[in-house]
C-alpha cells in the first residue's frame, strides 16, 4: 500500500526537483546517445569486429543493472547524496578513462565501470521522487523531468554526430565526460539529502533479501517493472542498431543521423507532454493504456517496412517517433509505478527494476551482435517484437494490478 513520505523530507520546489531529477536521468542517454553516431567510426578506426562494438553498449547495461543492485539498498542506508557523488565521481573517471582507450578491450572495460558508476544516478534519483512525492504527484514531477530528459536526449544525438563528424569518436566520449563532470558539480553544489529516516540494516544480507522478496511479491512492482523493461528493450533496440541502419544502410552522415535521431528524441518529449495532461484525467493505469496504442503502430510499421523492402529514411524514422512517443508516456509513468509501494525501501525497488531492465538489454545487445547483418531487419523484427510486449504488458499486467 502507497503511503505519504516521510514527514521532515525536504520540501524541494516541484521546478527544482524536476530539474535536477532531468539532469541525473539524463544521464543515461548522454551515455548512450552521445556515443551512438561515432559506433560505426570507431568500428572501422578500431577495426573491431561488431559482437565487442555491441559489446561497448550491452556490457554497459548489464554493469548498470547488477550495480543497481548494491547502489540501491546503499542509499537506503547512507543516504542519497553520498551515492550519489561517489557514484558521479567515479563515472567522470571511467568517462576520461574510455576517451583515451588504446583498442576496443580497453574501451569495453571502461564502458563497463561507467556504466557501473551510472547505476548511482539513476537509482538515487528515482528513489528521491519516492523520497518527496506521494505516488501521483510524483508520475507528474517524474513526467516533467521526463520531459526534461527528452531534451538532453534530443541534444545529445545532434552533438554526439557533429562532434564525431569533427573529432572523431574519442571527442565524442570526451563530450560524455564534461557533462559527468557538470552533473557532480550541480550535486555537490545544489542538491541536499532527501533520504529522512535510513535503514540501517538495509546492506544486511537477511534483511537485504527479505526486502527485495517483500518487493519481488508485490504484483504492482511486477506489472510496472516488466512494463519499464519492454519499452527500454524497444528503445535500447534503436539505440543499438539505428546508426548503422541510417549511416551504412541508408548513407546518412553522423550529423544527419544525429538529426535523425534528434526527431525520434522530439517525439519523445511530446509523448511525455501528452503524459502530464492524460494523468490527471486517465490515471496511471489509463495513461499507459492509452500510450500502448502508439508503442504498438510503431512497432508494427516498422515491420511493414522491413517486409516491403522500403528503404526509405523517412518511413524507418515515422516509425521509430511512433515507438518514442508511446514510450514517453511508458517509461515516466512506469518509473514512478516501481517505486510506489516501497516508501521505505523505494531504493531497493529502484535497483531491482533496473536490473530486470538491464538484463533484457544486455541480452538485445548480444543478439544483435549475432544478428545485425547490413539490413533493416534485426532493428524491424527487434522493435516490432518489443512493441508487441509493451502494449501487451499496459492492457494487461498493469490494468489488473492497478485494480
Amino acid at each position: 500500500m502507497a503511503t505519504a513520505p516521510a514527514a521532515g523530507a525536504p520540501r524541494l520546489g516541484s521546478g527544482h526537483a524536476a530539474f535536477a531529477l532531468a539532469l541525473l536521468l539524463g544521464l543515461q542517454p548522454v551515455t548512450t546517445d552521445v556515443y551512438l553516431p561515432a559506433l560505426p567510426l570507431l568500428t572501422r578506426e578500431l577495426a573491431a569486429p561488431m559482437p565487442l562494438v555491441q559489446l561497448t553498449m550491452s556490457a554497459l547495461i548489464l554493469a548498470f543493472g547488477l550495480s543497481q543492485l548494491l547502489c540501491g539498498p546503499l542509499a537506503d542506508r547512507v543516504g542519497r547524496r553520498p551515492v550519489l557523488l561517489g557514484g558521479l565521481a567515479l563515472y567522470l573517471v571511467a568517462s576520461i578513462g574510455a576517451t583515451l582507450a588504446p583498442g576496443i578491450a580497453w574501451l569495453v572495460a571502461w564502458r563497463v565501470l561507467q556504466g557501473a558508476a551510472l547505476a548511482a544516478a539513476i537509482v538515487c534519483a528515482r528513489a528521491i521522487v519516492r523520497d518527496l512525492y506521494e505516488p501521483v504527484q510524483g508520475a507528474q514531477v517524474m513526467t516533467r523531468a521526463m520531459g526534461g530528459l527528452g531534451v538532453i536526449a534530443l541534444a545529445s544525438p545532434l552533438l554526439g554526430g557533429l562532434v564525431a563528424a569533427t573529432a572523431g569518436w574519442r571527442g565524442a566520449l570526451a563530450l560524455v565526460a564534461a557533462v559527468g563532470a557538470a552533473a557532480l558539480l550541480y550535486v555537490a553544489w545544489r542538491l541536499p539529502e532527501t533520504l529522512h529516516e535510513r535503514d540501517p540494516r538495509a546492506l544486511q544480507p537477511g534483511p537485504l533479501l527479505r526486502n527485495w522478496w517483500a518487493v519481488l511479491r508485490e504484483r504492482q512492482f511486477r506489472a510496472w517493472a516488466l512494463l519499464v523493461a519492454c519499452t527500454y528493450g524497444g528503445l535500447f533496440t534503436v539505440l543499438a542498431s539505428s546508426s548503422f541502419v541510417y549511416m551504412d544502410l541508408l548513407g546518412l552522415s553522423p550529423g544527419a543521423y544525429g538529426a535523425t535521431m534528434a526527431v525520434g528524441s522530439a517525439s519523445y518529449i511530446a509523448g511525455t507532454l501528452a503524459c502530464q495532461r492524460w494523468i490527471p484525467r486517465l490515471g496511471l493505469a489509463g495513461t499507459v493504456r492509452r500510450g500502448a496504442w502508439f508503442t504498438l503502430a510503431g512497432g508494427a510499421l516498422v515491420v511493414g517496412v522491413w517486409a516491403a523492402g522500403l528503404h526509405q529514411v523517412w518511413a524507418v524514422l515515422a516509425a521509430q517517433c511512433l515507438f518514442l512517443f508511446g514510450h514517453g508516456q511508458h517509461q515516466p509513468v512506469g518509473q514512478a509505478g516501481v517505486v510506489a509501494p516501497f516508501p521505505r525501501a523505494a531504493g531497493a525497488a529502484s535497483a531491482l527494476a533496473g536490473f530486470v531492465l538491464a538484463a533484457v538489454a544486455f541480452a538485445i545487445g548480444r543478439w544483435l551482435g549475432v544478428a545485425m547483418d547490413g539490413s533493416l531487419r534485426p532493428l524491424a523484427l527487434g522493435l516490432g517484437f518489443w512493441a508487441l510486449l509493451t502494449a501487451l504488458t499496459a492492457w494487461t499486467l498493469v490494468q489488473r494490478a492497478a485494480r
